[in-house]
């Protein structure tokens, strides 16, 4: 096991060690007013032999847009002036278009991303040959229930709410059952498929699709950047848990940790294992007090010139990489 240089590889025993010294690396532009208060939670995909994100970024308003840079080294960035995904519909008004997450098929790129009015959240879809021009296709499980989990009050928790759902994370590749897998939601974690990448449906008479079990993960959890597939065919599901305030986590902590899924055998769930302890923790200051404190949020990974780089929002203001050396 090769040791970190700034953070996680996706093996389950990773372990973390420190992040890149020169965080953050991308911080809000004061020129562009979309993206003059806070930019984080990036999602990342490898074209042409340079890593391109796209983020999510805010003006003083807290509406957010989605926009577009690019590197050739993965830590120094270029940014497109102007978003790539905004809010254009009645669903995303006022709070705009949330937390990407990329993936390519048949040289098209499907995003997901939150959609809010600052009422419900919906998890939505757009699609693009080329990353600056998106089509929408609106909420992807318009009718599904979700649960809001209140740990903070069990009085509340369990909560249904209709149409409510976020965080979608897309398996690459068709399955074997002839569909595609995606994981969504942020009280759990659900299964949804779909056979075409546009039409989902979701899965209702089975349990969350991953139980919480760790300690450092009992308040939420969130699907982090899209699996990644194993050499034995399994695959690497990042996420982001939220602490309780046990277990030596601070109250409503994010962090990231790994899980590993086989979605050949075990689609619906559960894991066939995962960390105990997270690979990915707040420990810069503007990780520790940000917009929202204690928080990082990993969304995007790449594998990149002998390395793994792992994108992440620092404390919902800007936007950090941790890298480690892919293995032999």
């Amino acid at each position: 096991m090769e040791d970190w240089v700034s953070s996680p590889v996706p093996n389950l025993l990773a372990r973390p060690t420190s992040q890149y010294e020169n965080n953050p690396i991308l911080t809000p532009n004061p020129a562009n007013n979309w993206e003059s208060a806070y930019l984080y939670n990036p999602s990342a995909i490898v074209i042409d032999d340079m890593v391109w994100l796209l983020y999510r970024a805010q003006n003083s308003s807290k509406t957010s847009s989605i926009g577009l840079a690019w590197s050739t080294d993965g830590y120094n960035f270029t940014r497109y002036n102007n978003p790539v995904l905004n809010q254009t519909e009645p669903y995303e008004h006022i709070g705009g278009t949330e937390d990407p997450r990329v993936i390519r098929v048949n040289e098209t790129f499907y995003l997901t991303y939150t959609a809010y009015d600052n009422v419900t959240a919906r998890l939505c879809l757009a699609t693009s040959p080329d990353l600056v021009n998106w089509k929408k296709y609106g909420p992807m499980l318009p009718n599904v229930t979700d649960v809001l989990y209140n740990w903070q009050d069990p009085m509340t928790s369990f909560i249904p709410r209709r149409g409510w759902s976020k965080s979608g994370a897309i398996l690459n590749e068709r399955q074997p059952d002839g569909s595609y897998h995606m994981h969504f939601g942020d009280s759990f974690l659900y299964f949804a498929n779909s056979t075409d990448l546009i039409h989902w449906n979701a899965t209702y008479n089975q349990p969350p699709f991953s139980p919480k079990m760790n300690v450092w993960e009992q308040a939420l959890m969130e699907s982090a950047a899209p699996p990644v597939k194993t050499r034995d065919g399994k695959w690497i599901k990042f996420y982001n848990g939220v602490a309780t305030g046990l277990g030596g986590y601070k109250a409503t902590q994010y962090s990231t940790g790994q899980m590993l899924i086989d979605p050949v055998n075990q689609p619906l769930g559960p894991p066939l294992a995962r960390l105990e302890t997270p690979i990915l923790q707040p420990t810069s200051v503007k990780e520790v007090s940000g917009q929202v404190d204690n928080v990082v949020f990993s969304e995007g990974l790449v594998q990149f010139r002998g390395k793994w780089f792992m994108y992440f929002g620092q404390g919902d203001a800007f936007l950090g990489v941790a890298t480690a050396p892919v293995q032999p």
